[in-house]
């Protein structure tokens, strides 16, 4: 087989697998969540106080100083309806940032940075979760019969909502 016999052949099963994407994977209890990378800015660990915000959502657990930069923190655990549980040694903030808004989501740890293809998420799951659907991009089926649960952040989050909110007070100030 020659090297352009070869090329196609990897070229076609390039084409099955669909369109490549990176993800982060971090656990959450047992199960194991992901987001794109392109949402990633970077990964901290959790400081010593996370300054506690009034009135807040019971999800929000505050605010921190990153670079003179101040960052909301969301748990994730309490946003996707688990139980919150200590912070521990490996627990992290991972800093995503989206259309100029930028936050962190507290996660148990971060477990990998891998590449998966189109053909590995399932996007029509019937799942038994109490989270909300919506919140979920798919169920990405990983060799050894892992399965990984691919957030929406934008949705999770309603990013869209916070983003407009912010262009109207723009507008009316």
């Amino acid at each position: 087989m020659d090297v352009s016999q070869t090329q196609n052949i990897e070229n076609v099963a390039q084409e099955d697998r669909g369109e490549e994407q990176i993800i982060l994977v971090f656990s959450l209890g047992k199960e194991e969540f992901a987001l794109n990378v392109n949402e990633v800015k970077e990964i901290v660990r959790v400081p010593p106080v996370i300054t506690r915000v009034p009135n807040a959502p019971d999800y929000i657990r505050g605010v921190i100083n990153l670079r003179g930069t101040i960052v909301p923190v969301f748990d994730m655990e309490l946003k996707l309806g688990m139980e919150e549980k200590a912070l521990t040694e490996d627990s992290r903030i991972v800093v995503v940032s989206w259309n100029d808004i930028q936050f962190g989501i507290l996660v148990d740890s971060v477990r990998e940075v891998c590449t998966v293809f189109d053909s590995q998420i399932e996007q029509n799951i019937q799942l038994d979760t109490s989270m909300e659907k919506k919140y979920l991009l798919g169920v990405i089926k990983q060799e050894g019969g892992r399965l990984v649960v691919l957030l929406d952040l934008v949705t999770l989050f309603d990013l869209d909502v916070i983003l407009a909110d912010e262009l109207d007070s723009e507008i009316a100030g």
